[in-house]
């Protein structure tokens, strides 16, 4: 298994694997399309494993966690091909929501914790 990696190393190693090929990454609009796709496919087994329709026996067998990787993928991409650091826009959101709703939820006191 693989160490734990940060999204700069996510980012740099789905542009190492992507940069071997002539076609490189998709247009943006692709990428959304096949955002949209992976999307899809994620709310399929949501639907299978935690909703009312069960999967077909003829069904490929899929899990939730590869079709979120499916998904972390395609937004990697999505960010290379148009040079945005996830992890600086992941901190500006962070920031967002620690101010705006810091007070939006209740809060779980210590001693719930326990």
């Amino acid at each position: 298994m693989d160490k734990d990696k940060t999204l700069k190393e996510m980012q740099n190693e789905v542009d190492t694997y992507i940069s071997q090929f002539k076609e490189g990454y998709f247009s943006p609009l692709a990428m959304l399309a096949r955002m949209t796709e992976e999307l899809g496919e994620l709310a399929r087994e949501i639907n299978h494993y935690y909703g009312e329709k069960p999967k077909k026996s003829t069904e490929k067998e899929k899990t939730v966690d590869d079709e979120m990787g499916d998904i972390l993928f395609v937004l990697i991409c999505f960010a290379n091909s148009l040079n945005i650091d996830l992890e600086e826009a992941h901190n500006r959101v962070m920031a967002k929501f620690q101010i705006r709703d810091k007070d939006r939820w209740t809060r779980i006191n210590e001693d719930e914790k326990e």
